[in-house]
């Protein structure tokens, strides 16, 4: 359980969540020089969701926080992506993942979760991270503009500045007045094989596409495997009467591969994997509208990652733009925060000033990658005759450049 001594009872930057994209804004604000506080939920460090694609924009902010090289050192560069058709089998594209782009040339590896997430605290101060600390509900305390934070154990603590990062359920995003996520009618599963000789697979990205679903497989290392599945489900719950234990899940996932034409390596490697703690999970998004009219900030209110832009995954984008967050939060609070002359009443209109401008830095980007998510998405699973056969012959190429269009981003350095 925790608990907030007595000294410990105000803290000038307090994050809600121990994500990627928490974790991220507490770094570069410490690389800056600024203290904060991270409280996460969860009684220990994060360790479901295995993997997510690291692209060229994330591992540019990861180098801004310094970390980039440890990615880089434990993780296989993937050189190129396959897209096959789930309903011929044929190849409907090939591209290679090194190209050049507009800022530089692309790099994507499969990163390991609990490998960055490691990464990330071990470069905070000893006790940054405050766990089975919850967030109930925010209060405004008085006219020094402090956040009062209740927590579920019963105490609390003042914040001069609260940084929601706390998922797409956040409390934070909820006390701003964003609108609750949409479901998008998917779902999704995901698996980590481990292959202890080495599994000999080509550094590439397999992806299939059609017939309902959306599934892919990827190298992480010379050992790890990560595969998903994504589907439009048939019943209300979204679980097609799977049941919800790992066997269930994974025989159903067999069951819709060796229905469609996909490649033996990819059943094998969902036959010997490990299933993801969360079984089976909606996928929902923040309409991209609605963010481009909302408050992402509010006085010395802000939210960054999920809790910012929860999207579909279907350009693996989600991790790289909170990462993207991390860095462009922590510049402009740090440069508001550092070095900087005048009182309290100065300090806090830059404070606001500060996440005025990282609002607007970021409001339309967040709109983009949801907007281009959920479209690419929504062609890349349909099984509807007309649409597959425009995907599979004519829009290909459009997909593919829309994968590497996203990540030609760059949030900038510390």
């Amino acid at each position: 359980m925790a608990y907030v001594h007595e000294q410990d009872a105000a803290a000038d930057v307090v994050i809600a969540g121990a994500g990627l994209a928490g974790l991220a804004v507490a770094l570069g604000l410490h690389r800056k020089g600024v203290r904060s506080v991270v409280l996460e939920s969860s009684p220990e460090r994060r360790t479901s969701g295995f993997a997510f694609f690291t692209w060229t924009n994330a591992f540019r902010a990861l180098d801004a926080l310094g970390v980039g090289d440890k990615m880089r050192g434990r993780h296989l560069q993937l050189q190129g992506l396959r897209v096959m058709s789930s309903s011929t089998g044929e190849i409907a594209r090939e591209m290679d993942l090194q190209v050049k782009g507009k800022l530089g040339p692309h790099e994507v590896r499969c990163v390991q979760r609990n490998v960055l997430l490691q990464a990330l605290e071990e470069e905070l101060p000893a006790g940054t991270i405050r766990y089975s600390s919850k967030i109930v509900s925010i209060d405004d305390e008085g006219g020094d503009a402090k956040k009062l934070l209740h927590l579920a154990d019963g105490s609390t603590l003042k914040a001069k500045v609260l940084i929601g990062c706390d998922g797409i359920n956040s409390v934070v995003a909820k006390w701003l007045g964003l609108a609750k996520p949409s479901e998008s009618g998917r779902t999704a599963t995901r698996g980590h094989a481990k292959y202890p000789d080495g599994h000999g697979f080509e550094p590439k990205f397999l992806q299939f596409v059609g017939e309902g679903f959306r599934a892919g497989m990827v190298p992480c290392s010379d050992t790890d495997v990560y595969w998903f599945f994504t589907w439009s489900p048939s019943t209300a719950n979204g679980t097609d009467g799977v049941d919800q234990s790992p066997s269930a899940m994974k025989q159903f996932v067999l069951s819709k591969l060796r229905s469609a034409k996909v490649t033996p390596q990819v059943l094998e490697a969902v036959e010997r994997s490990e299933m993801s703690d969360v079984l089976a999970a909606p996928l929902r998004f923040r309409a991209p509208l609605s963010l481009l009219l909302a408050s992402i900030s509010k006085g010395n209110v802000c939210v960054a990652g999920d809790a910012l832009h929860p999207t579909t995954p279907d350009l693996a984008q989600g991790a790289c733009t909170a990462l993207e967050d991390g860095v462009v939060l922590a510049r402009c609070l740090g440069d508001a925060i550092v070095g900087e002359e005048g009182g309290a009443r100065e300090e806090k209109e830059r404070i606001k000033a500060a996440l005025r401008k990282y609002a607007g830095i970021r409001r339309w980007r967040s709109a983009q990658v949801i907007a281009a998510s959920y479209v690419v998405g929504f062609v890349q699973e349909s099984d509807h005759p007309v649409v597959s056969f425009v995907r599979d012959k004519m829009l290909s190429g459009v997909l593919a450049k829309t994968l590497l269009m996203m990540p030609d981003y760059d949030c900038g350095k510390l």
